[in-house]
């Protein structure tokens, strides 16, 4: 019996991953190295595909090389916050690949903006880098397992500030109080 109930909450986190990968238009990858980035894909046969490089999204900083594993968090899609998280094992198929060609014309018809859509694939191909991401073992967070804390991240450090002081040349505006009031 105890096999039973693991089987189908197998299925059901299988099935919840690829139905929150699906209706997501961006996934949050966590790689080996660096913090993690919101990145477009779709879902194809049962993995994330992602493209990145020269005219596309970034992928350096991340650390996906192939037998690499990552960590892949989906939003709700109708309340928009944190579903589903998972760790992905990372491959780079070649363009000889079977996979390749039918994930890259998924990929090349969610691009948005492409300047070069006639030659898409060619590009791809040529300059970026197709990554798989399969999903691999449980969730490790899924609803009635969410930890319990806010999962914030500390801003990173920037130069930026919000409160500085005004410029001794530029003009101020100046109070003015109520004048010419008649009861």
């Amino acid at each position: 019996m105890a096999s039973a109930t693991a089987v189908g909450r197998d299925g059901f986190d299988r099935a919840l991953v690829e139905e929150a990968a699906r209706k997501s238009a961006l996934v949050w990858v966590r790689g080996p190295e660096g913090p993690p980035r919101a990145l477009w894909h779709v879902w194809h046969e049962g993995a994330v595909w992602l493209v990145g490089g020269p005219g596309e999204q970034p992928l350096d900083g991340l650390g996906l090389t192939p037998g690499a594993r990552a960590t892949v968090s989906c939003r709700s899609k109708d309340k928009g916050g944190r579903l589903v998280v998972w760790a992905a094992e990372v491959a780079e198929p070649d363009r000889e690949d079977p996979a390749w060609g039918p994930a890259v014309a998924e990929l090349a018809g969610k691009r948005l903006n492409a300047p070069d859509t006639a030659r898409l694939a060619e590009r791809w191909a040529a300059e970026c880098r197709v990554l798989r991401l399969s999903p691999v073992g449980e969730p490790l967070q899924r609803p009635g397992a969410m930890p319990d804390g806010d999962g914030a991240a500390a801003p990173l450090p920037t130069p930026a500030s919000t409160r500085v002081a005004t410029p001794s040349g530029l003009p101020t505006r100046r109070r003015r109080g109520r004048t010419g009031r008649r009861r």
